[in-house]
């Protein structure tokens, strides 16, 4: 347990808060390493912790009886599971697990409660999360229902890269084609495309981004908007603002 004074965190919303809210939070929180696939909400059942990422990737996830599932929801150390919670309510109608492997903050869904109801600033930051996710979603609806799978794949990936020390990140087909809600070959092809335009290197289960300019302008606006919305909700930065990155594989140029 962490006692008495919250160790620094590298969780933005814990990081925003308070120190007076620190203090009430602090006694409560547990800090736990995140494994791949390791479920942090299930859905209609009632939510017994509140995870605060600090490295790693949880993914909230619709599924329909047959046992397909698509995402509907990315965080990281943005921000928290729990957001029903947060909202008056005891269970989500989604599940949620880890996408990558990193660490939390974990605190008790009782114990959270009681610190919302002693301080109406953290009730209004994390009501604010709350709402800046569902943003998110809405625009991951949109996304799924108006532009080509590249196009969502370049949001995709966007999305992970907020979220993520450096330009690199490890994912496989197989993960990404349940994440759009697509089969693996379309992945495939997918990743194929955005790597022709030289966006991203795709290579043994790893992407590299290489032109995130140019995956933003491929998403065709379904980037962007959810981010600004983030950050007017929560008052804290969230996208990277990066230039290209050189292309190793391109010959150099020598003085003539």
């Amino acid at each position: 347990m962490i006692h008495q004074i919250l160790v620094p965190s590298h969780n933005r919303l814990l990081s925003a808060i308070t120190p007076e809210d620190k203090r009430l939070l602090a006694p409560s929180l547990e800090r736990i390493q995140l494994n791949l696939r390791q479920s942090l909400e299930r859905a209609h059942q009632p939510i017994e912790f509140v995870y605060f990422l600090e490295t790693g990737l949880g993914s909230v996830v619709a599924s329909k009886e047959g046992g397909s599932t698509v995402e509907v929801g990315l965080f990281g150390r943005d921000g928290m599971t729990g957001t029903s919670l947060v909202q008056g309510d005891t269970e989500s109608p989604f599940d949620c697990f880890v996408q990558m492997g990193g660490s939390a903050l974990r605190v008790s869904a009782d114990n959270l409660r009681e610190v919302l109801s002693k301080s109406i600033p953290l009730t209004a930051l994390l009501t604010h999360y709350a709402r800046a996710l569902g943003i998110q979603t809405t625009y991951t609806a949109l996304a799924n229902g108006q532009i080509k799978l590249e196009e969502r794949l370049a949001r995709w990936i966007l999305m992970v890269h907020d979220r993520t020390d450096g330009d690199s990140f490890s994912v496989t087909h197989e993960f990404l084609a349940m994440m759009l809600g697509v089969r693996r070959p379309g992945v495939t092809v997918a990743l194929q495309i955005l790597e022709s335009k030289r966006f991203i290197k795709s290579q043994r289960g790893e992407i590299l981004v290489r032109d995130r300019h140019g995956l933003i302008d491929l998403s065709q606006g379904t980037y962007g908007p959810a981010e600004t919305e983030y950050e007017r909700l929560t008052g804290i930065p969230l996208g990277k603002s990066k230039q290209p990155i050189p292309d190793d594989d391109a010959p150099s140029r020598r003085p003539a």
